[in-house]
Protein backbone atom coordinates (compact mmCIF):
# COMPACT_ATOMS: atom_id res chain seq x y z
CA UNK A 1 0.00 0.00 0.00
CA UNK A 2 2.67 2.47 1.28
CA UNK A 3 4.65 1.99 -2.59
CA UNK A 4 1.90 2.83 -4.00
CA UNK A 5 0.70 5.75 -2.25
CA UNK A 6 4.43 6.79 -3.05
CA UNK A 7 3.91 6.54 -6.15
CA UNK A 8 1.22 8.51 -6.31
CA UNK A 9 2.23 11.17 -4.32
CA UNK A 10 5.22 11.40 -6.47
CA UNK A 11 3.23 11.49 -9.41
CA UNK A 12 1.20 14.16 -7.65
CA UNK A 13 4.28 16.64 -8.22
CA UNK A 14 4.18 17.12 -11.87
CA UNK A 15 1.43 19.60 -11.17
CA UNK A 16 3.25 22.15 -8.97
CA UNK A 17 5.83 21.66 -11.35
CA UNK A 18 4.23 22.22 -15.24
CA UNK A 19 1.82 24.84 -13.63
CA UNK A 20 5.38 26.64 -11.66
CA UNK A 21 6.40 30.29 -12.42
CA UNK A 22 3.89 33.12 -13.51
CA UNK A 23 3.53 31.32 -17.11
CA UNK A 24 3.12 28.18 -15.97
CA UNK A 25 2.44 25.90 -19.02
CA UNK A 26 -1.22 24.25 -17.33
CA UNK A 27 -2.64 24.76 -14.45
CA UNK A 28 -2.20 22.58 -11.31
CA UNK A 29 -4.75 19.92 -11.47
CA UNK A 30 -4.39 19.00 -15.36
CA UNK A 31 -0.49 18.60 -14.60
CA UNK A 32 -1.90 15.61 -11.86
CA UNK A 33 -4.13 14.16 -14.71
CA UNK A 34 -1.51 13.91 -17.13
CA UNK A 35 0.77 11.84 -14.84
CA UNK A 36 -2.32 9.43 -14.20
CA UNK A 37 -2.45 9.24 -17.60
CA UNK A 38 1.09 8.79 -18.35
CA UNK A 39 1.48 5.95 -15.69
CA UNK A 40 -1.95 4.17 -15.74
CA UNK A 41 -4.04 2.65 -18.43
CA UNK A 42 -3.26 4.94 -21.56
CA UNK A 43 0.70 5.19 -21.16
CA UNK A 44 3.04 2.96 -18.89
CA UNK A 45 0.28 1.03 -17.07
CA UNK A 46 2.19 1.28 -13.69
CA UNK A 47 -1.00 2.20 -11.92
CA UNK A 48 -3.95 0.13 -11.44
CA UNK A 49 -6.92 2.43 -10.21
CA UNK A 50 -9.08 -0.46 -9.16
CA UNK A 51 -6.22 -1.96 -7.05
CA UNK A 52 -6.75 -1.84 -3.42
CA UNK A 53 -7.09 0.56 -1.33
CA UNK A 54 -7.01 3.04 -3.84
CA UNK A 55 -11.01 3.22 -4.65
CA UNK A 56 -11.16 4.02 -1.06
CA UNK A 57 -8.18 7.00 -1.30
CA UNK A 58 -10.13 8.06 -4.84
CA UNK A 59 -13.63 8.55 -3.17
CA UNK A 60 -11.78 10.42 -0.51
CA UNK A 61 -10.16 12.49 -2.87
CA UNK A 62 -13.16 13.43 -4.41
CA UNK A 63 -15.23 14.42 -1.72
CA UNK A 64 -12.09 16.68 -0.51
CA UNK A 65 -12.15 18.54 -4.42
CA UNK A 66 -15.51 18.62 -3.54
CA UNK A 67 -15.39 20.69 -0.16
CA UNK A 68 -12.19 22.96 -1.47
CA UNK A 69 -15.28 23.61 -4.15
CA UNK A 70 -17.88 24.78 -1.72
CA UNK A 71 -15.54 26.93 0.53
CA UNK A 72 -15.15 29.33 -2.90
CA UNK A 73 -19.59 29.59 -2.46
CA UNK A 74 -20.50 31.42 0.69
CA UNK A 75 -23.78 32.65 -0.60
CA UNK A 76 -23.87 35.45 1.68
CA UNK A 77 -20.93 37.69 0.67
CA UNK A 78 -21.68 41.24 -0.39
CA UNK A 79 -19.86 39.96 -4.22
CA UNK A 80 -22.42 37.22 -4.15
CA UNK A 81 -25.67 39.65 -3.15
CA UNK A 82 -24.55 42.37 -5.21
CA UNK A 83 -24.45 40.88 -8.87
CA UNK A 84 -26.95 37.88 -7.60
CA UNK A 85 -29.91 39.38 -10.10
CA UNK A 86 -28.25 39.79 -13.38
CA UNK A 87 -25.93 36.38 -12.27
CA UNK A 88 -29.00 34.58 -11.90
CA UNK A 89 -30.45 35.96 -15.43
CA UNK A 90 -27.35 35.23 -17.24
CA UNK A 91 -27.50 31.37 -15.54
CA UNK A 92 -30.67 31.05 -16.70
CA UNK A 93 -29.64 32.23 -19.99
CA UNK A 94 -26.86 29.85 -19.97
CA UNK A 95 -29.25 26.65 -19.32
CA UNK A 96 -32.00 27.76 -22.18
CA UNK A 97 -28.78 27.85 -24.36
CA UNK A 98 -27.26 24.63 -23.35
CA UNK A 99 -30.40 22.51 -23.63
CA UNK A 100 -30.94 22.42 -27.60
CA UNK A 101 -26.94 22.73 -27.74
CA UNK A 102 -26.85 19.02 -25.54
CA UNK A 103 -29.32 17.60 -27.57
CA UNK A 104 -27.70 18.40 -31.10
CA UNK A 105 -24.28 17.19 -29.46
CA UNK A 106 -25.88 14.30 -27.86
CA UNK A 107 -27.66 13.56 -31.11
CA UNK A 108 -24.52 13.41 -33.30
CA UNK A 109 -22.38 11.61 -31.04
CA UNK A 110 -24.36 9.17 -29.69
CA UNK A 111 -23.93 9.16 -26.14
CA UNK A 112 -26.99 8.42 -24.42
CA UNK A 113 -26.56 11.35 -21.71
CA UNK A 114 -28.64 14.27 -23.57
CA UNK A 115 -29.28 15.57 -19.62
CA UNK A 116 -25.82 15.39 -18.32
CA UNK A 117 -24.13 17.53 -21.34
CA UNK A 118 -26.71 20.04 -20.69
CA UNK A 119 -25.59 20.31 -17.30
CA UNK A 120 -22.05 20.36 -18.35
CA UNK A 121 -22.59 22.79 -20.88
CA UNK A 122 -24.57 25.22 -18.38
CA UNK A 123 -21.70 24.81 -15.72
CA UNK A 124 -18.60 27.00 -14.45
CA UNK A 125 -16.26 26.08 -11.74
CA UNK A 126 -16.00 27.98 -8.78
CA UNK A 127 -12.74 26.66 -7.75
CA UNK A 128 -10.91 27.95 -10.96
CA UNK A 129 -12.86 31.69 -11.31
CA UNK A 130 -12.72 32.50 -7.87
CA UNK A 131 -8.80 32.45 -7.00
CA UNK A 132 -8.23 33.83 -10.20
CA UNK A 133 -10.41 37.09 -8.97
CA UNK A 134 -8.53 36.74 -5.46
CA UNK A 135 -5.35 36.75 -6.75
CA UNK A 136 -5.65 39.54 -9.10
CA UNK A 137 -7.95 41.43 -6.66
CA UNK A 138 -10.72 42.45 -8.95
CA UNK A 139 -13.63 44.25 -8.56
CA UNK A 140 -16.41 46.07 -10.15
CA UNK A 141 -20.14 44.92 -11.82
CA UNK A 142 -18.92 42.99 -14.15
CA UNK A 143 -16.82 40.51 -11.22
CA UNK A 144 -19.62 41.19 -8.79
CA UNK A 145 -21.77 39.57 -11.83
CA UNK A 146 -19.27 36.66 -12.14
CA UNK A 147 -18.61 35.99 -8.87
CA UNK A 148 -22.75 35.20 -8.13
CA UNK A 149 -22.82 33.29 -11.68
CA UNK A 150 -20.25 31.06 -10.99
CA UNK A 151 -21.75 30.74 -7.37
CA UNK A 152 -25.15 29.75 -8.58
CA UNK A 153 -24.03 27.35 -11.32
CA UNK A 154 -21.86 25.31 -9.44
CA UNK A 155 -23.92 25.34 -6.68
CA UNK A 156 -27.16 24.19 -9.21
CA UNK A 157 -25.19 21.70 -11.17
CA UNK A 158 -23.29 19.67 -8.12
CA UNK A 159 -26.72 18.95 -7.77
CA UNK A 160 -28.21 18.45 -11.21
CA UNK A 161 -24.85 16.80 -12.18
CA UNK A 162 -25.16 13.72 -9.96
CA UNK A 163 -29.04 12.58 -11.01
CA UNK A 164 -28.40 13.02 -15.09
CA UNK A 165 -26.32 9.53 -14.51
CA UNK A 166 -28.49 7.92 -12.00
CA UNK A 167 -30.38 4.64 -13.34
CA UNK A 168 -34.07 5.72 -14.21
CA UNK A 169 -35.61 3.92 -11.48
CA UNK A 170 -33.63 5.52 -8.57
CA UNK A 171 -33.58 9.14 -9.94
CA UNK A 172 -36.16 9.19 -6.60
CA UNK A 173 -33.71 7.48 -4.55
CA UNK A 174 -30.83 10.20 -5.52
CA UNK A 175 -33.10 13.42 -4.58
CA UNK A 176 -34.44 11.61 -1.32
CA UNK A 177 -30.99 11.09 -0.46
CA UNK A 178 -29.72 14.47 -1.28
CA UNK A 179 -32.43 15.99 0.49
CA UNK A 180 -31.12 14.46 3.32
CA UNK A 181 -27.57 15.55 3.10
CA UNK A 182 -29.30 19.22 2.43
CA UNK A 183 -31.53 18.77 5.65
CA UNK A 184 -28.46 17.21 7.74
CA UNK A 185 -26.00 20.13 6.81
CA UNK A 186 -28.64 22.88 7.68
CA UNK A 187 -29.04 21.36 11.18
CA UNK A 188 -25.52 20.83 11.71
CA UNK A 189 -25.02 24.79 10.52
CA UNK A 190 -27.76 26.08 12.90
CA UNK A 191 -26.58 23.73 15.51
CA UNK A 192 -22.87 24.57 14.96
CA UNK A 193 -23.82 28.37 15.05
CA UNK A 194 -25.85 28.08 18.60
CA UNK A 195 -22.76 26.26 19.83
CA UNK A 196 -19.64 28.50 18.61
CA UNK A 197 -21.39 31.18 20.81
CA UNK A 198 -21.08 29.44 24.65
CA UNK A 199 -18.46 29.43 26.73
CA UNK A 200 -17.47 26.25 26.93
CA UNK A 201 -16.94 26.09 23.00
CA UNK A 202 -14.90 29.36 22.66
CA UNK A 203 -12.52 28.20 25.78
CA UNK A 204 -12.08 24.61 23.67
CA UNK A 205 -11.07 26.53 20.75
CA UNK A 206 -8.47 28.61 22.38
CA UNK A 207 -7.20 26.06 23.85
CA UNK A 208 -6.80 23.73 20.83
CA UNK A 209 -5.14 26.74 19.16
CA UNK A 210 -2.88 26.86 21.98
CA UNK A 211 -2.21 23.24 22.50
CA UNK A 212 -2.36 22.23 18.27
CA UNK A 213 -5.14 19.76 19.14
CA UNK A 214 -6.63 21.41 15.08
CA UNK A 215 -10.38 20.63 16.60
CA UNK A 216 -11.73 23.09 14.08
CA UNK A 217 -10.14 20.67 11.17
CA UNK A 218 -10.81 17.48 13.19
CA UNK A 219 -14.78 19.12 12.94
CA UNK A 220 -14.35 19.77 9.60
CA UNK A 221 -12.98 16.27 8.41
CA UNK A 222 -16.15 14.75 10.93
CA UNK A 223 -18.86 17.14 8.45
CA UNK A 224 -17.44 15.83 5.38
CA UNK A 225 -17.30 12.04 6.40
CA UNK A 226 -20.43 12.46 8.36
CA UNK A 227 -22.32 14.24 5.19
CA UNK A 228 -20.87 11.58 2.93
CA UNK A 229 -21.61 8.62 5.17
CA UNK A 230 -25.55 9.96 5.15
CA UNK A 231 -25.35 9.46 1.07
CA UNK A 232 -23.69 6.94 0.87
CA UNK A 233 -26.79 5.13 2.95
CA UNK A 234 -29.65 7.43 0.97
CA UNK A 235 -28.68 7.09 -2.27
CA UNK A 236 -27.45 10.62 -2.62
CA UNK A 237 -24.66 12.01 -4.04
CA UNK A 238 -21.11 12.35 -2.50
CA UNK A 239 -20.83 15.27 -4.96
CA UNK A 240 -23.33 17.16 -3.12
CA UNK A 241 -22.40 16.19 0.52
CA UNK A 242 -18.30 17.48 -0.09
CA UNK A 243 -19.63 20.41 -1.67
CA UNK A 244 -22.57 21.30 1.47
CA UNK A 245 -19.76 20.54 3.95
CA UNK A 246 -17.48 22.84 2.01
CA UNK A 247 -20.47 25.51 1.83
CA UNK A 248 -21.17 25.01 5.68
CA UNK A 249 -17.74 25.64 6.56
CA UNK A 250 -17.19 29.12 5.04
CA UNK A 251 -20.86 30.08 6.62
CA UNK A 252 -19.11 29.54 10.20
CA UNK A 253 -16.56 32.09 9.24
CA UNK A 254 -13.48 29.89 10.77
CA UNK A 255 -10.33 31.39 11.06
CA UNK A 256 -7.94 31.46 8.67
CA UNK A 257 -5.51 29.24 9.65
CA UNK A 258 -8.31 26.17 9.18
CA UNK A 259 -8.80 27.08 5.64
CA UNK A 260 -4.75 26.58 5.22
CA UNK A 261 -5.29 23.60 7.32
CA UNK A 262 -7.68 22.45 4.87
CA UNK A 263 -5.66 23.19 2.01
CA UNK A 264 -2.84 21.22 3.08
CA UNK A 265 -5.50 18.07 3.59
CA UNK A 266 -7.01 18.32 0.53
CA UNK A 267 -4.26 20.21 -1.90
CA UNK A 268 -1.04 18.34 -0.66
CA UNK A 269 -2.63 15.04 -0.61
CA UNK A 270 -6.11 13.64 -1.24
CA UNK A 271 -6.73 15.90 -4.27
CA UNK A 272 -3.95 15.27 -6.35
CA UNK A 273 -4.35 11.17 -5.67
CA UNK A 274 -8.08 11.68 -7.00
CA UNK A 275 -7.04 13.27 -10.52
CA UNK A 276 -4.04 11.10 -10.84
CA UNK A 277 -6.08 7.78 -10.18
CA UNK A 278 -8.77 9.29 -12.62
CA UNK A 279 -5.91 9.95 -15.25
CA UNK A 280 -5.10 6.39 -14.75
CA UNK A 281 -8.40 5.33 -15.41
CA UNK A 282 -9.11 7.75 -18.47
CA UNK A 283 -8.17 5.86 -22.22
CA UNK A 284 -7.02 8.84 -24.18
CA UNK A 285 -5.36 5.94 -26.77
CA UNK A 286 -9.16 5.34 -27.55
CA UNK A 287 -10.30 8.81 -27.85
CA UNK A 288 -6.95 10.50 -29.82
CA UNK A 289 -7.83 7.06 -32.24
CA UNK A 290 -11.35 8.04 -32.44
CA UNK A 291 -12.09 10.88 -34.50
CA UNK A 292 -16.03 10.88 -33.45
CA UNK A 293 -14.82 11.31 -29.65
CA UNK A 294 -12.02 14.31 -30.72
CA UNK A 295 -14.65 16.22 -33.04
CA UNK A 296 -17.41 15.19 -29.79
CA UNK A 297 -14.47 16.78 -27.47
CA UNK A 298 -13.66 19.95 -29.38
CA UNK A 299 -17.48 20.57 -29.83
CA UNK A 300 -18.34 20.09 -26.65
CA UNK A 301 -15.98 22.66 -25.35
CA UNK A 302 -16.63 25.23 -27.85
CA UNK A 303 -20.90 24.76 -26.71
CA UNK A 304 -19.41 25.00 -23.02
CA UNK A 305 -17.83 28.26 -24.23
CA UNK A 306 -20.25 30.26 -26.96
CA UNK A 307 -23.60 29.59 -24.65
CA UNK A 308 -22.09 31.56 -21.51
CA UNK A 309 -20.81 34.14 -23.88
CA UNK A 310 -23.81 34.36 -25.29
CA UNK A 311 -26.06 34.59 -22.04
CA UNK A 312 -23.23 37.11 -20.77
CA UNK A 313 -24.88 38.98 -24.06
CA UNK A 314 -28.08 38.41 -23.32
CA UNK A 315 -28.05 39.21 -19.29
CA UNK A 316 -26.12 42.74 -20.54
CA UNK A 317 -23.53 42.12 -18.29
CA UNK A 318 -20.68 44.54 -18.26
CA UNK A 319 -17.44 43.00 -19.84
CA UNK A 320 -20.05 40.67 -22.04
CA UNK A 321 -17.27 38.63 -23.31
CA UNK A 322 -14.57 38.86 -20.51
CA UNK A 323 -16.80 37.66 -18.14
CA UNK A 324 -18.88 35.14 -20.39
CA UNK A 325 -14.83 33.71 -21.10
CA UNK A 326 -14.21 33.42 -17.48
CA UNK A 327 -17.45 31.92 -16.45
CA UNK A 328 -16.82 28.88 -19.00
CA UNK A 329 -14.20 27.66 -17.18
CA UNK A 330 -14.96 23.82 -16.39
CA UNK A 331 -12.47 20.71 -15.04
CA UNK A 332 -14.19 19.75 -11.79
CA UNK A 333 -17.72 19.00 -12.76
CA UNK A 334 -16.54 17.16 -16.03
CA UNK A 335 -13.79 15.08 -13.97
CA UNK A 336 -16.96 14.65 -11.22
CA UNK A 337 -19.20 13.30 -14.01
CA UNK A 338 -15.73 11.03 -15.79
CA UNK A 339 -15.27 9.46 -12.54
CA UNK A 340 -19.15 9.43 -11.44
CA UNK A 341 -19.96 7.44 -15.01
CA UNK A 342 -17.07 5.38 -14.85
CA UNK A 343 -17.53 3.78 -11.51
CA UNK A 344 -21.06 3.04 -12.55
CA UNK A 345 -20.38 1.23 -15.49
CA UNK A 346 -22.30 4.52 -17.71
CA UNK A 347 -19.64 6.02 -19.53
CA UNK A 348 -17.17 3.88 -21.26
CA UNK A 349 -13.46 4.96 -20.69
CA UNK A 350 -13.70 6.67 -24.29
CA UNK A 351 -16.12 8.70 -23.33
CA UNK A 352 -15.38 9.81 -19.65
CA UNK A 353 -11.77 11.14 -21.22
CA UNK A 354 -13.65 12.94 -23.66
CA UNK A 355 -15.43 14.72 -21.22
CA UNK A 356 -11.93 15.90 -19.17
CA UNK A 357 -10.41 16.78 -22.38
CA UNK A 358 -13.43 19.18 -23.07
CA UNK A 359 -13.11 20.86 -19.53
CA UNK A 360 -9.72 21.36 -20.26
CA UNK A 361 -10.16 23.17 -23.45
CA UNK A 362 -12.08 25.72 -21.46
CA UNK A 363 -9.39 26.51 -19.36
CA UNK A 364 -7.46 28.66 -22.24
CA UNK A 365 -10.74 31.46 -23.05
CA UNK A 366 -11.62 31.40 -19.70
CA UNK A 367 -7.62 32.26 -18.59
CA UNK A 368 -8.39 34.47 -21.48
CA UNK A 369 -11.53 36.13 -19.96
CA UNK A 370 -9.62 36.57 -16.64
CA UNK A 371 -6.83 38.05 -18.57
CA UNK A 372 -9.44 41.14 -20.09
CA UNK A 373 -11.36 41.50 -16.57
CA UNK A 374 -7.91 42.31 -14.93
CA UNK A 375 -6.78 44.64 -17.73
CA UNK A 376 -10.17 46.42 -17.29
CA UNK A 377 -11.70 46.47 -13.97
CA UNK A 378 -9.82 49.06 -10.76
CA UNK A 379 -7.76 46.80 -8.81
CA UNK A 380 -9.39 46.07 -4.99
CA UNK A 381 -7.56 48.53 -3.44
CA UNK A 382 -8.00 51.11 -6.00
Amino acid sequence: MFAQLTALVLAGFAGPLLAYGRRGLVPVVLGELLAGVALGHTGAGLIDASAQPLPAFRALGFAMLMLTAGTHVDVTSPAIRAGFARGLLAFAACGALAVPAGMLIDRGAGLGHMPLLVVLIAGSSAAIAFPIIEERGLRGPAVATLVAWVAIADSVTVVAMPLTLAQSGSVGVALAGDAAVVAAGALTLLVALRVRRTAVSQQMRAESLQRGWALQLRMSVLLLLGLSAIAERTGGSTLVAGFLAGMVIVRLREPDRLALQLTGVANGFFVPIFFVLLGAELDLRALFTSPSHIVFTVVLAAAAVLAHVVAARVAQVRDALATGLAASAQLGMPAAAASLGLSTHLLRPADAAALVAAGCLTLLPATVGSRMLAASAPPADA
